[in-house]
């Protein structure tokens, strides 16, 4: 099994970044800030204007350290990734199965997973809230279970679509339910992005972001191509593949994690700023958020289909990889992650 690599968040402005013996070394205002051994970092993402050089690129791709860069509220802007790895035929069917009845399977079974994620937490959730919160989160998660029924007797990804939408609704309508912060100004409402409307969204797209780098970093490590998905439509520097993957592992990963944050009081209203109409987490939070969130993918789990502990932060990469081995016709149908 791979083993669980680190992921380094430039978030200092002005940051410049160069190889030295090995290493990865980052300077702020001409003082050397760290040193980082390369074998030890899986994927660098840089949140602040940050400064690269040509041989620094070189040497990620060489070390198979992929390189992004996104917005400081957390807006992907572009990736640098080295060469592609697994073979071409793997990538060849990738792409045949396109709008193929095979890839409505797919699809299927990945939204099972998200359905059946989805229901879980809200019922993890309604035996920790009293009423009347507590009973919402029961008739969502039974709402879903019909939602669940539908979906296996739909024909064609569109339908799909469908259902999934309407199941997204059911779940983010009770989504306050899930949150005990007695505090207005800490309400989720309806999800809303590109900006987000207020401070939960915000916190919810950061995560989301988080979550699709780990999710990128495993599709491009099993050789797949995080670009050729089959439930998110085709589109010029979408990532579809990867938001595909991400349905099934949103409400474990990510909306539990949140949740905690917030109920936990470990992220506050005043964590929150606002620039340009957007809002966005403050640089302190944002550090809080990405701490808790490497601590998150240490701790272990028994992975319910390979049976083996991991670490959660190789839940991408397990899912990826049981995804290229049903393309390579290994296994009949690809698994979803169910989270018990």
């Amino acid at each position: 099994m791979k083993k669980l690599g680190n992921v380094l968040y430039i978030m200092t402005e002005d940051s410049y970044l160069y190889c030295q013996n090995e290493t990865i070394a980052v300077k702020v205002g001409g003082t050397e800030k760290v040193r980082i051994p390369a074998h030890t970092v899986e994927s660098i993402i840089c949140l602040k204007n940050t400064t690269v050089t040509t041989p620094f690129i070189g040497f990620c791709g060489e070390h198979g350290i992929s390189l992004s860069f996104h917005s400081d509220s957390g807006r992907f802007l572009g990736r640098i990734y080295g060469g592609v790895n697994g073979n071409v035929l793997l990538r060849k069917k990738q792409y045949e199965i396109i709008g193929a009845p095979e890839s409505a399977e797919i699809v299927r079974n990945i939204l099972c997973g998200k359905f059946a994620n989805s229901r879980n937490v809200l019922l993890k959730s309604a035996r920790d809230n009293s009423e009347p919160s507590s009973q919402a989160l029961r008739r969502a998660a039974n709402m879903l279970s019909e939602s669940f029924g539908l979906l296996l007797k739909s024909e064609g990804i569109d339908s799909m679509r469908g259902i999934e939408g309407s199941a997204a609704s059911i779940y983010f309508d009770v989504f306050d339910d899930m949150l005990k912060t007695g505090d207005g100004s800490l309400k989720f409402e309806k999800r809303s992005r590109r900006p987000p409307e207020n401070r939960v969204n915000a916190l919810l797209s950061f995560v989301y972001m988080l979550l699709k780098n780990d999710v990128c970093s495993a599709l491009e490590s099993v050789g797949l191509d995080p670009a050729a998905g089959y439930l998110h439509a085709l589109r010029p520097g979408r990532e579809s593949l990867a938001l595909d993957i991400m349905e099934e592992l949103r409400a474990p990963l990510c909306d539990r994690f949140v949740i905690s944050l917030i109920n936990l009081r470990e992220i506050q209203p005043g964590d929150f700023i606002t620039e340009s109409g957007e809002i966005k987490l403050g640089d302190g939070a944002r550090r809080t958020v990405i701490d808790k969130w490497q601590k998150r993918k240490k701790e272990e789990i028994i992975h319910p289909f390979l049976k083996e502990k991991i670490p959660i932060g190789l839940i991408p990469y397990c899912q990826a990889m049981l995804l290229a081995r049903h393309l390579r016709g290994d296994l009949n149908r690809y698994p979803p992650l169910i989270w018990r």
